[in-house]
């Protein structure tokens, strides 16, 4: 992210500073994707570790040898039994369908399309996709199309920094967290991350007071 984001945020808030200083630098590095491919690992990770995750993904990438990634058209062509064996539950089976379903139609289009899209906007349209919920979607605002002002204010996470970083005897809600981090515009992003990594801070014993 940008050093402009890191001044702004300093700031309008020295709580989160004092955070920003102790990690350093925002380490965001978006990953150049399709729409069709980012949301179809998204699936694959839900609710799964990452080594657990990254192994169903890589099986399912071998049900489609010399492609590095299939294309929506080549999914939905695949059978569901054959795409559950990667170690899919049924219900990833259908939501990676219906994404590639969606993706086919438009729905789920290229990043250029996308690029003339707010934020809002997009997460309207990608939350048609069965399995896809608007969480999925800022993550992937975020972290494929590098968005700069996406706050997801629902993530545990988040929420969890946040209340370790204010000593609070409890969680933000939804609402507050958006309301505090109308202050953070338009650095949400770089802010979030800094969220998260004040957990880590935590766990290793480093959060500055």
């Amino acid at each position: 992210m940008t050093p402009e984001a890191l001044r702004h945020l300093i700031v309008v808030d020295p709580t989160l500073a004092r955070i920003i200083r102790a990690v350093g630098p925002c380490t965001i590095r978006p990953q150049r994707r399709s729409p069709f491919e980012a949301l179809v690992r998204a699936v694959a990770h839900q609710q799964l570790n990452g080594k657990a995750a990254d192994a169903i993904t890589r099986r399912f990438l071998e049900l489609f040898p010399g492609r590095r990634f299939p294309t929506p058209a080549e999914v939905e062509q695949m059978a569901e039994d054959r795409i559950r064996s990667a170690g899919f539950s049924g219900s990833k089976v259908r939501a990676i369908l219906d994404i590639a379903s969606k993706a086919r139609e438009g729905v789920v289009p290229e990043r250029r399309v996308l690029a003339r899209l707010d934020d809002e906007a997009i997460i309207d349209r990608l939350v048609q996709c069965r399995g896809v919920g608007r969480w999925t979607v800022e993550m992937f605002l975020m972290f494929t199309l590098a968005r700069p002002d996406v706050l997801p204010a629902d993530d545990f996470g988040v929420r969890n920094g946040f209340q370790l970083i204010h000593e609070l005897p409890e969680m933000p809600r939804s609402w507050e967290l958006l309301e505090f981090g109308e202050r953070w515009r338009p650095y949400r992003t770089t802010a979030s991350w800094y969220l998260w990594r004040a957990v880590d801070l935590v766990r290793d014993g480093k959060l500055p007071r």
